[in-house]
């Protein structure tokens, strides 16, 4: 199955469709709804689904909530039939459909650090009102399993001085910020998860993403890594509004699928599950400097203009988070691509979605 024009977009679907990891047999004549299907995340699930479906002959279908239908058949217009069901509505909505969903992947939620800031009402009741409404359906539907998609964000500041983060550790996290908007609304909504499991028996798990990202990224994107990305494309400075020092990890988009995939079908219910490559932890610094060394032909430097209050733009505080995968590995789950070709192939992606639109 041709899903895509871009090479490594069909690679990404290709390698998160062959991982063994998941469960390919728990979907066998199944029904899978996605939320937020024309998202990033939401995209390669569904499409990573269906590829799955006609390698494996599993008899699935894939219903996939969409604001707008016009969207989406660009979006999947190499894989429209039978196998794919678009459901026309918003996740702030009751969910319109007959049939009956045995899966639910929750991937709907805003994703722009400026959002958060400019809209933060917004950000907060999509959030939690459109996961209370995703969850209500979950079990009207007696689903047998769902899993949502939550953020390292819940974390907050960690305070030991490594960053590593177990699933246990809980950081601290400033509720009088407008930018916590994001990371309150998260908590909130895994906790929501976990009164659903206990007071009606629903099956859900939390996924707990770092920031995931290569193939599909827009070349427009707003945020930090798309920013590097197209610098390095276009041979400009990259222009830091902080001093960088903040450290995370990361994971490769075809990774986190799998991953996502996995604890849908293999985790344990009101239990979350950390999603990166622990291996990847690197300073928002350092990763401008990556940019500038291996990807811009030496175009591009790293320049400050250090911002007066990065939260303004969205920025969260300065932190060093690294997730701990360990829960997820025992579930079979390794990450497959490292750093530095996570950032290459964003590039490349990027570099050739730019030539086709020129």
């Amino acid at each position: 199955m041709k899903v895509s024009d871009n090479p490594y977009f069909q690679q990404d679907i290709e390698a998160a469709a062959s991982s063994s990891a998941p469960d390919w047999e728990a979907f066998r004549g199944k029904n899978v709804l996605v939320t937020g299907s024309t998202g990033l995340l939401g995209t390669q699930l569904v499409l990573t689904l269906l590829l799955a479906n006609e390698q494996k002959g599993l008899g699935l279908k894939v219903y996939a909530l969409v604001r707008s239908e016009e969207k989406a058949k660009r979006v999947f217009a190499n894989v429209l039939g039978d196998s794919l069901v678009f459901i026309k509505g918003d996740i702030m909505q009751p969910i319109d459909t007959d049939a009956d969903i045995n899966f639910v992947i929750h991937a709907a939620n805003p994703t722009s650090s400026k959002f958060f800031v400019e809209s933060p009402v917004e950000t907060i009741t999509t959030t939690v009102c459109g996961t209370r409404k995703l969850l209500q359906f979950a079990y009207e539907k007696k689903a047998e399993s769902v899993v949502f998609l939550s953020s390292l964000e819940v974390y907050g500041i960690p305070q030991n001085e490594s960053g590593v983060v177990t699933e246990k550790d809980s950081g601290y996290i400033n509720s009088m910020s407008v930018r916590s908007s994001y990371s309150e609304g998260k908590r909130m909504a895994e906790t929501l998860c976990v009164a659903y499991a206990s007071e009606y028996g629903v099956p859900v798990k939390v996924a707990r993403l770092c920031q995931s990202l290569g193939s599909g990224v827009d070349y427009n994107d707003g945020r930090v890594f798309a920013q590097f990305a197209r610098a390095a494309i276009e041979g400009t400075d990259i222009v830091l509004k902080t001093d960088g020092s903040t450290e995370r990890n990361y994971s490769y988009i075809s990774d986190a699928v799998a991953g996502i995939l996995t604890v849908l079908t293999k985790g344990e219910t009101a239990q979350a599950y950390n999603i990166a490559n622990e291996a990847s932890g690197i300073t928002i610094r350092d990763l401008a400097q990556l940019f500038c060394d291996k990807f811009s032909d030496g175009r591009s430097k790293v320049v400050f203009d250090i911002a007066e209050d990065a939260t303004k733009l969205g920025y969260n505080p300065k932190m060093k988070i690294l997730l701990d995968t360990a829960k997820l590995r025992a579930l079979g789950w390794e990450p497959q691509v490292g750093l530095e070709e996570t950032f290459g192939r964003l590039v490349e992606s990027m570099r050739f979605d730019k030539q086709v639109k020129q």
